[in-house]
């Protein structure tokens, strides 16, 4: 009995750290960071495909471009990557 919930437990834990949890890649330095999301979603790994680059969101395809929105929703508008 014990087993089991030790199990259900850690994978109650495990799917809550996954959603409420992501990890950044800096868009102008080297670095990750592991942030708190502000909404679950869940993906895990976040980065700006556009970076410190002159592009434009237009430039850019599709996955791309919702990459980069991602980015500014859960990284940069929340003061973080700056």
């Amino acid at each position: 009995m014990k087993k089991i919930l030790f199990i259900i437990i850690t994978l109650v834990l495990g799917i809550l750290i996954r959603l409420w949890f992501g990890i950044y890649h800096h868009d102008e330095y080297a670095e990750t960071h592991l942030f708190f999301k502000h909404r679950p979603i869940l993906k895990w790994t976040f980065y700006s495909p556009i970076g410190m680059s002159n592009l434009e969101l237009d430039d850019l395809n599709e996955e791309e471009r919702r990459e980069e929105l991602l980015f500014e929703e859960f990284v940069t508008s929340k003061g973080m990557s700056k």
